[in-house]
């Protein structure tokens, strides 16, 4: 493990930027947990023996992904603002979402996850309700019925059973809700005044209902932990590096022509027993702050 002055650590030995280096003695890099495993857990009086490097890094990428999303909960966040698409793209690497809010007047607003999709294909038909095709095979698309909702809403005033209503308007054509008993059966998971969005993992976006138009969006992520592919990014807290080391060790021998299977078992167990003390050494549960949320229940309700 190499170790840095505190000239170097507070400094970055007087270069730009010369935070590079804030925070980093808390962490093991990628470069180093590989290295550390060969040396103290690879040769002939070692369980695991004649082991290619390549394989160690590859077993230790790995553990480090299941650590993000078991214990490291590696948060990142970005800040977008949505456009008329009302689309975000998800970040390369992104597992799953912890907060969404939409910044209104330098206030954050949380939102709401809304299940009923946002957005769709919609299929072209003829007046036969045949599917179109292009001259390559392919579906035509068009504008999808969601994505037109998604738009601001507009009164109609055009006359006849819908004179008054509030609806869509899209090329032309008017949309409108069914009105009768509209307002009962309402979903209290979105009813709030702030805008919903919907994950949409195969198309790699998140969609935005109309209300986030032209608003900026802030995005609370976990992470991967794998930095976009550049490896001499990759680290791991200290207190999870014997979980680390574990892991790898197990990865290995699990996949390992021969080995007895209660060895395999051993290290298996080993593997778990290290993920609880991560786990509960990463959990960053204090008495005190514990102590400051029990006073709470003190307080008397009228």
């Amino acid at each position: 493990m190499a170790y840095i002055t505190n000239w170097q650590y507070y400094t970055n030995n007087g270069n730009a930027p010369i935070d590079a280096n804030h925070g980093s003695y808390q962490y093991v890099s990628l470069a180093d947990i590989v290295n550390n495993f060969m040396l103290m857990n690879v040769g002939d009086d070692k369980i695991v023996n004649n082991i290619k490097r390549y394989e160690v890094l590859f077993h230790a990428k790995r553990g480090i992904q299941e650590l993000n999303y078991d214990a490291l909960r590696n948060f990142k966040k970005i800040e977008i603002q949505l456009g008329d698409s009302l689309k975000l793209i998800m970040p390369p690497d992104y597992v799953d979402y912890v907060r969404m809010s939409v910044n209104v007047e330098g206030i954050l607003y949380p939102m709401s996850e809304n299940k009923q999709p946002l957005s769709a294909s919609a299929y072209l038909q003829d007046n036969n309700y045949n599917i179109l095709f292009d001259s390559n095979g392919e579906i035509i698309t068009g504008q999808s019925m969601l994505e037109i909702k998604n738009n601001e809403r507009q009164q109609y005033f055009g006359g006849g059973a819908y004179n008054g209503c509030w609806g869509w308007c899209w090329g032309g054509d008017w949309y409108f809700e069914y009105n009768v008993a509209g307002r009962y059966g309402l979903d209290p998971t979105i009813a709030n005044v702030n805008p919903t969005f919907s994950i949409n993992k195969q198309a790699g976006v998140i969609d935005f209902s109309s209300g986030a138009r032209n608003h900026t969006i802030v995005l609370e992520y976990i992470s991967d932990g794998m930095e976009n592919g550049d490896d001499t990014k990759v680290s791991i807290n200290k207190m999870a590096e014997d979980y680390l080391y574990a892991y790898i060790r197990w990865a290995i021998l699990d996949n390992k022509y021969g080995v007895q299977e209660y060895v395999i078992r051993r290290a298996k167990d080993e593997k778990a027993k290290k993920l609880r003390n991560a786990k509960i050494r990463l959990s960053n549960i204090h008495p005190s702050r514990l102590i400051m949320s029990l006073r709470g229940q003190g307080k008397i309700i009228k």
